[in-house]
């Protein structure tokens, strides 16, 4: 999909910018010929110059709770993304901000396919579109858009923001700020500049570790980023913004699960806005997560600290759609 330059091909009818993107976002079209208000020689020009097709495989769950999308990009790199639909008519994208990740986080599938390049503003808004349309057919809408799936977000800042700029516009997309969230393993730089956007966006950190040492093997950005560095960002940030801040830790069995970890991470987190979302890991090699029993215990002893401490629900396992395994895979196994 080509959508981002079209007021271009329009000149100074600001009016026929406005049905475009009424015919695009929120219409939804996939075909030019399908918006009506424009007068045929302007869509035979958008056809030409602005496609609107997604070229994508979609893959379900069993429990038909989530779908994976595998896109084809016009360079003919692949990306993945995934809704995620709750009881409570949650719709959530999960999307892409790079091809790949230069980051080689241990437990991620992404991290082992190395940095490719970075997303344009326009294939992370076709990420949502793809899935926008697809949710019409039920009568239903995106409610919300996570930047959590392949790459670092905030490696990719300018397109990352450019594009929730374009989905939050309130003549097209129209989808609130508040419905964002980015998530980073702490990239002081992006942390510092989301702080001075007008824009609320929901801030997620990668945790992962109570302790430089460990955090530096299973996320060997960490060298760079140590955590006393990213509280502190988060601190200012959280200053700034008066906004909670979401700290994901993935529970890895016998690698950052025990008690006198869970104990750590309490010490961290023992702070106002701060939240705790933990993660059974999906696996994707060597690490194998933690049980269900470890996984209520390390919650509890957050709790029991005064931490606000919650464990996120796992969508897509059964299609390599879960956090960390997405990878650009020609198939699902």
């Amino acid at each position: 999909m080509n959508i981002i330059g079209f007021e271009k091909s329009v000149g100074r009818e600001r009016y026929r910018i406005a049905q475009i993107k009424k015919a695009v976002f929120c219409d939804l079209i996939d075909d030019w010929q399908e918006a009506t208000t424009l007068p045929n020689e302007l869509r035979k020009k958008l056809q030409e110059n602005f496609s609107l097709q997604i070229n994508a495989k979609i893959f379900r769950s069993q429990d038909g709770k989530t779908t994976k999308a595998k896109i084809k990009l016009a360079d003919g790199s692949a990306i993945e993304t995934v809704l995620m639909q709750s009881s409570k008519k949650r719709n959530t994208v999960c999307v892409s901000s790079q091809v790949g990740c230069a980051l080689g986080c241990l437990f991620c599938a992404t991290g082992r396919m190395g940095f490719r390049r970075n997303l344009s503003p326009d294939e992370i808004v076709e990420q949502v579109i793809f899935f926008a349309r697809e949710l019409k057919k039920e009568g239903e809408r995106i409610t919300n858009i996570v930047f959590m799936g392949m790459g670092e977000p905030f490696l990719n800042y300018e397109n990352v923001i450019e594009s929730i700029r374009i989905l939050n516009d309130a003549d097209g997309f129209n989808l609130g700020a508040r419905h964002f969230s980015i998530s980073t393993v702490g990239i002081l730089e992006g942390i510092e500049k989301l702080k001075k956007e007008k824009l609320d966006i929901n801030l997620a950190i990668s945790l992962h570790a109570p302790d430089n040492g460990l955090r530096s093997k299973l996320i060997p950005i960490n060298k760079k980023y140590p955590i006393e560095k990213v509280i502190k960002a988060v601190d200012s940030y959280i200053k700034e913004k008066k906004r909670k801040v979401m700290f994901e830790y993935i529970l890895i069995k016998d690698v950052n699960d025990s008690d006198e970890q869970a104990a750590s991470v309490a010490r961290l987190m023992k702070k106002h806005l701060y939240h705790v979302n933990l993660i059974a890991y999906n696996q994707t090699g060597n690490y194998f997560p933690s049980p269900i029993n470890r996984r209520k215990k390390f919650r509890n002893i957050l709790m029991r600290a005064g931490v606000s401490a919650t464990e996120r629900f796992r969508f897509g396992l059964d299609l390599d759609g879960a956090c960390g395994q997405l990878a650009g895979r020609t198939h699902c196994t």
